[in-house]
């Protein structure tokens, strides 16, 4: 459904938004990430210029926001998915693995171009290390009744395992690999994780 205007054609600032937000994400689907600009977004949304920079100030600050919204949207799939009651180590593996791959698979590899535009800048560093740490608990949250592994070390290994994870689905984006290869490998990875020291 298309957003409803204020009278004189003005759409709320949440939905403006939303809608700035869309547009931008397709215009890195059409037209890759380094065609993302402020300038470019307002034309292709038919606002002016300063409503744009209003939103996001700066061009990292609509790609981090793009990158949030991804992730936000992967971590809730994920969620939703892990909500569904007690289930083996296997099927939990194979779910989290399917599930992590399978966001990067929809996304049509624009999660990586975005992550790619804000290579260097600080700003993407710090806001990747928190998103990666989202995961890495959500992991170790989902991966804790079936290992008597200390939390600690549990985590630890949820930070490889989500290395891999990533490593994984972006060979996928590239062909590399078919999803089901990348998702049975990444499970097979999180099973073998939580094996104990001989």
């Amino acid at each position: 459904m298309p957003p409803v205007a204020e009278p004189g054609g003005r759409l709320p600032k949440a939905q403006r938004r939303r809608q700035l937000m869309d547009t931008a994400l397709q215009i890195v689907r059409d037209e890759g990430a380094d065609r993302l600009t402020l300038g470019y977004l307002a034309e292709r949304a038919g606002v002016s210029k300063p409503i744009a920079y209003d939103h996001f100030g700066t061009r990292s600050g609509l790609l981090i926001e793009l990158y949030k919204s991804i992730d936000a949207e992967h971590a809730d799939a994920l969620r939703a998915a892990l909500a569904a009651g007690h289930r083996s180590l296997e099927d939990t593996a194979q779910l989290l693995a399917s599930a992590y791959v399978h966001c990067s698979a929809e996304t049509s590899g624009e999660w990586q171009a975005i992550g790619a535009a804000l290579a260097g800048s600080q700003e993407k560093e710090a806001v990747y290390q928190q998103l990666l740490d989202g995961y890495v608990q959500l992991f170790a949250t989902a991966l804790k009744p079936h290992t008597a592994l200390p939390r600690a070390e549990l985590v630890r290994r949820c930070v490889g395992l989500i290395g891999a994870g990533e490593a994984l689905s972006a060979a996928m984006v590239r062909g590399q690999c078919r999803e089901t290869d990348a998702a049975a490998a990444f499970a097979a990875l999180i099973r073998g994780g939580l094996q104990q020291p001989a």
